[in-house]
This record gives structure tokens, sequence and C-alpha cells, in this order.
């Protein structure tokens, strides 16, 4: 192992980390409330393979890895590697491909790629995240399963390394813009069956589904605004042509509030420095303007009754 890659590997283990609690301070403020049961089960350590449902494209990957203390890695539909620096940044992020028919039949042979990569994590004592539906339509209800999380587990299995499995439930009480409640509800499988052929793939799905269903707790109270109040006339300009253009660019597509999220994320400190610029034309001292400005994210969860 030469010093470069040592140097390398550190250093995107540090980005990865930075990048990790600035997504946790984002979605504390692009969702409202976020409640979570069974925390104790994201502290764990050894090879994990977590299976979750799939409402609302990368977004649930996002909230799902950024509370384990830990690295997660997770299967992501495999369209969006296609350009060589999507696919390093994706990577950089933990994720992995995995293809659909619909994306091409020459790229389906890749995926044996994305499952021999999945066991050889969890082989490593790695964190697996795989949204076992294989598809995201915004809905919380659940949909027909895939084969390839049970695929996974038997090819671990047959490594005679049993990695824990973690049942996670999302949901949403909207998927359009911010302001939204999210339940995540975590459990461990305690009987895992052994995988050996397609009937017990079809039982393992089977228990899967019942385990998941009971950790989809869909959210009742809808999303309000305090729409008078000072903080949203100061974000609604930003936030209504950032909404805009996002709506525009995956119109059709499933992907509306996880790219909205990254946007925000990413523009909302130009947005701050913009502020800053305004602030001192009419010469308010410095300090005064930066306090407000720090403030301001903070203050603006206010605006969410």
């Amino acid at each position: 192992m030469t010093a470069s890659f040592v140097m390398r590997f550190f250093y995107i283990y540090r980005v990865v980390q930075l990048l990790k609690i600035f997504i946790q301070a984002g979605l504390w403020l692009f969702c409202y409330k976020i409640h979570l049961k069974n925390k104790q089960l994201f502290t764990i350590k050894g090879p994990l393979l977590i299976i979750a449902n799939h409402p609302n494209s990368f977004l649930d990957a996002l909230i799902i890895g950024s509370y384990y203390k830990r690295r997660v890695y997770f299967l992501a539909r495999g369209d969006a590697f296609k350009k060589p620096i999507h696919r390093f940044l994706l990577e950089s992020l933990n994720m992995i491909p995995v293809y659909r028919l619909r994306e091409g039949k020459e790229f389906l042979h890749l995926n044996e790629y994305a499952f021999n990569k999945s066991i050889d994590l969890l082989n490593k004592g790695f964190a697996v995240l795989i949204f076992i539906e294989g598809i995201c339509i915004n809905s919380n209800e659940l949909q027909p399963f895939k084969k390839g999380t049970a695929r996974i587990l038997e090819g671990i299995q047959k490594l005679n390394v049993h990695p824990r499995i973690h049942i996670a439930g999302i949901a949403f009480n909207q998927f359009r813009g911010i302001g939204k409640i999210v339940n995540l509800v975590i459990s461990e499988m305690t009987a895992i069956p052994t995988i050996q052929n397609s009937r017990d793939r079809v039982v393992f799905n089977q228990i899967v589904f019942d385990q998941l269903k009971q950790n989809i707790l869909i959210p009742t109270i809808p999303t309000k605004f305090n729409t008078n109040h000072f903080l949203y006339r100061i974000h609604q300009p930003y936030y209504n042509f950032i909404k805009k253009f996002v709506a525009e660019k995956t119109k059709n597509t499933v992907f509306f509030d996880s790219v909205l999220f990254t946007v925000l994320l990413f523009t909302y400190p130009i947005f701050i420095i913009s502020l800053f610029f305004i602030l001192k034309l009419f010469q308010i001292p410095t300090t005064i303007i930066f306090v407000t400005l720090v403030a301001l994210p903070i203050m603006g969860k206010r605006v969410q009754e």
C-alpha cells in the first residue's frame, strides 16, 4: 500500500465525514421533524445489511445513512453513473451502481459487480443499504420486491458470514419541498433464514415484507408555514426560484425532493453570502451582520409550524 494511496483514502474519508455533517445540518433545515425509533441500533458494529423501502429517491439514502454512526454503502440506480465525473463523486459517497432493464441490456452484466461488491463489503464488516423494492414511485405504499437483496444475503452466507439485518421503514407526509415530516423506524431481524434456493428467497422476501410494512408509519400532520413571518419573506424569493428551477429539471421524474435538497444544500451558503454584501451596503457593522446571518438558518425553523 503506497503512501499516496493512504493519503487519498484519508482525504476522501475526511471529505465524506465533513459532507455527512453538512448533510445532517441540511436535513435539519429541510425537514421540519425527523422522528426516529430504536435509535440504539444506529451504533452497532460489524457486518450489517440494511433493508429499506424507497419512497423518495436519493433522499431516502441520505436520511437513513446520516444517522448511522459509521460509513454506509448503498446501491443506487446506475443511470446516474454514466458520466465519469458523476461516477467518481457518487462512488466517493459510498454509492454502488445497479442497473435495471430500462437502462439498457448492455448494462445488466454490471449488476454482477454490484452484488459481488456488496458481498465483499459485508465480508469486510461494512454496512450496506439496499432498497428492496428496486424502484421509487413517490409513494409510502410498498411495491413488489426484487430478488437482489436475497441474492446478496445468499452470497454472503456461502462465505459463512452472517451479517445482522436491519429493516428500515421510512415514510414522508409529502414529497414536494421543505418542511416535511419524516418517520424512520429501524428494527432488527431476529430470525434470519438460510437462503439456498429460489423458495428460500421467496420466504425471505415475505419475512422482510411483513416486518417492513409494520415499520412504515405515515405521518398524518400536514406541512404548514407561517407565510407572514419575516423570515419566510426573506427566504421566499430564493426558495421559489430554486424550487421552480428544480421542478423544470426533474419534470416527470421522482427526483424532485432529492435534487431540491441537494441544490438548496450547496446554494444556501451563496444566498447567505449575498445577504452579507447587501447588508454591508447599508453600513451595518460586520459583527452584527455576521451574528445575524449565522442565526438566520436557525431562526428559520420558526417559519415551520
